[in-house]
């Protein structure tokens, strides 16, 4: 990813440099002066497009120390959850102190989870409600079926896959059926050559936030 560096024009004085374009940004925040939050569905994949074995196994996930951890979780604020990514969790938040956890589910009772916010119904309006609010970005936590659900409502604005060196054979597909076709928009990407992992981040076509900005 590049570093700005001041330039210096006539007479030697220094001129900002200009922000660099999505494709340079790649896998990080939005862009300077984007007020709106995004919902972006962040996750791992296996090459042949699992998100978890066919048990839910992550043993797979190999770690590469270039990736930046503390600065990606930096970037959100909010975590969305369905119900089966929430029990593999462990039944605890999905980010770090001062976040809030929001899962969908229909079965869970909101008292048997105080540390978290349950959401039985209503998504699209729970959706609207968080991106008028002042706040980071949102980072759609998993599983694949709340994916689909929120792609199919036009709730997701970015898909970034960090493409894993693996096969798996089976598993839990990134995207279940039944879906519909939806196109994507390039907008970064990064090769980690230590590990071969490959980060791939798209804007979803037909979002609610790229819909407004039509």
């Amino acid at each position: 990813m590049k570093r700005l560096r001041p330039e210096r024009g006539a007479g030697g004085q220094r001129r900002r440099a200009a922000p660099p374009s999505e494709s340079e940004r790649g896998w990080g925040p939005a862009s300077i002066g984007e007020r709106t939050r995004r919902v972006r569905y962040q996750v791992a994949m296996s090459l042949d497009g699992y998100i978890a074995g066919p048990n839910g196994e992550a043993d797979w996930i190999i770690m590469d120390d270039e990736i930046d951890f503390e600065a990606l979780f930096a970037q959100f604020d909010t975590f969305l959850v369905g119900r089966k990514t929430f029990a593999a969790m462990g039944g605890g938040q999905a980010g770090r102190k001062g976040t809030k956890t929001i899962v969908f589910s229909r079965t869970l009772k909101p008292h048997d989870h105080p540390g978290v916010t349950i959401v039985a119904d209503r998504i699209a309006e729970t959706i609207a409600a968080l991106r008028a609010e002042q706040g980071k970005d949102i980072w759609l936590f998993g599983g694949g079926e709340l994916f689909r659900s929120l792609l199919d409502e036009g709730l997701v604005d970015s898909v970034e896959v960090a493409v894993i060196p693996v096969l798996l054979g089976g598993g839990i597909p990134l995207l279940p059926p039944p879906s519909s076709r939806t196109t994507l928009t390039l907008t970064g990407h990064k090769v980690y050559r230590a590990s071969g992992i490959v980060m791939l981040e798209y804007a979803v076509n037909g979002s609610a936030r790229a819909t407004a900005r039509a």
